[in-house]
This record gives structure tokens, sequence and C-alpha cells, in this order.
């Protein structure tokens, strides 16, 4: 059965994460929330005309945005309710006309970047080898006004050399229980970061790159707010080191808002990242 892999953008404003997900009504039932797995998952549906489902590599809460999430869908041939002597509309259609077949039907707020066919065993979580979150800051008494969606504001001046240092003390593989939302459901709090870099972007703009195989709930969020603490002089550079040690996660900073996060790149086996700018 054909299996093909996207990239996916998206403004996570308005949407519950990506994760499909319902909520109880007055009713006694249950509603859908709007995800992008949902809208993707329709989209797909509406062209190809057949049930499937749409995987993605990482499950963004609700109000983080993506320029790169990864997913895959398998369709079976013939499709759905299409006549036997007709070939499916997903063998008549190139693989560019595929993809802006799906953008067609879906919202204004997400859209595939890229549609390939892959591999039958082709899985976007399990062959993810490394994924790269950035987190924006917009720093000034002045609020950010066009691009406010994509950014959290911090009114006070941050050190971002003093930042940078204690970013350092992130990378490896650490017990990051101090950096994880209470909840979070896995196993174990071990994780490796391979990469975290603080550096300006312009004279109201600080970003926070963090790059790893796998994060837990809000650990990105946690560890930008640290950071941002450390900016301000409310924490020392080497309050990262003692989170870690401690596994207390009162010894970190806040969980910074969604609305400043991005899913930025996904790199899998033999490949190689592909760095792109913030939305």
């Amino acid at each position: 059965m054909p299996r093909f892999r996207m990239t996916i953008a998206y403004d996570g404003s308005a949407f519950h994460g990506w994760q499909k997900q319902d909520r109880p009504t007055a009713g006694g039932g249950r509603e859908p929330l709007r995800t992008v797995q949902g809208a993707v998952e329709d989209a797909v549906r509406s062209v190809v005309r057949q049930a499937v489902q749409v995987q993605g590599a990482s499950r963004t809460d609700a109000g983080v945005h993506a320029i790169a999430q990864t997913a895959a869908f398998t369709v079976s041939d013939p499709g759905g309710d299409e006549r036997a002597d007709r070939e499916p509309v997903w063998r008549r259609l190139t693989a560019d006309r595929l993809r802006l077949a799906i953008n067609s039907r879906l919202p204004t707020d997400v859209a595939l970047t890229a549609l390939a066919p892959t591999h039958d065993g082709f899985d976007p979580i399990g062959d993810c080898e490394e994924k790269g979150y950035r987190y924006t800051l917009h720093v000034g008494l002045d609020r950010p006004i066009f691009d406010r969606a994509f950014v959290h504001h911090v009114r006070t001046e941050l050190d971002a050399e003093r930042m940078a240092r204690a970013a350092a003390g992130f990378v490896g593989e650490h017990d990051f229980a101090a950096f994880a939302a209470a909840g979070h459901g896995r196993l174990t709090t071990v994780r490796r970061v391979t990469g975290c870099a603080v550096r300006r972007a312009g004279p109201t703009r600080v970003e926070i790159d963090v790059a790893g195989q796998g994060f837990l709930h809000h650990m990105v969020r946690i560890m930008a707010g640290t950071l941002v603490e450390v900016g301000r002089g409310r924490l020392t550079p080497d309050a990262v080191v003692r989170a870690l040690a401690s596994g207390d996660r009162r010894d970190a900073g806040p969980t910074l808002p969604a609305c400043g996060l991005c899913l930025m790149w996904m790199r899998y086996r033999g490949e190689n990242p592909v760095l792109v700018d913030s939305p």
C-alpha cells in the first residue's frame, strides 16, 4: 500500500495542539477539538476519497507553531469509493499536484510544504534522529504587533551572553525531571539534548534554539523560562546545572507561553537538518 511523507507548517494559535482529541458536551456526548492532525486528516481524506490515518512526528502543544512537522499516511489500492475501472486519484496526480489538492482543502493556518512517496516502513516518530525547536523572545518595553502570535514579550532587558553560558549546561544526556511538566506521563525523564544556543537576532529579538531526539511535556518552554531568569539576573548561569542535579521543578524557571515556540526542523536517518527562518 503506497505511503506518503509530508512536511507541514502551521500557525498553532487557534489549534488545540497537533494530536486529535475531544471534550465532553453538555448533553453527555463528545465533540472533537480543532487540532492540526484532525485538519490534515480531513483534507487528505477528501482528496484520496478513503479513510486514512495521519501520523505526526511531534505532539506539539496547543498554541505551539511548526515550520517542519513531519507526518505520513498510507492509502490502499483501489481507493475508497472510486469505480474499479478508474485509477485512484492519488495515482492520477503527481506528488506536487496531490500536495496542492490537499492544501486547497486545508484551513489558512496550516499547509503542506512538501509531499513525496516513501517506503512502507517509514515511521515519522521512530525514524526521527533529531529535531530542533526555537523559542523567540521580543525584548523591550514596546510590545510586538505584527508577529505578536509568534513571540513572547519580555519587557526587561536580557543578557544574551549570560543566557548562552547557562544554555551550554543543557547539552548532553541528563535527567530533565526539573524541566518537565507535572503529570508528563513518561516512564523516564532522561533525555539527550544535542544543542542549546542563545543569540541576539536583532535589537529586540533573542532566539533560543534547542535540539535533541525527544523532549518531555513543556520541557523546551521550561528550559527557555529558566534561561530568561538567568538573562534577567534572577538566576545565576550555573542554575541550569544545579536544577539538573536536583531534579526539583522549583529550581528551574517558569513555563513560558506556547506562542514563542516553533518546531523548526527534523532530521531522519541519512539526512541533514534543513535550517529555516522563523515565521
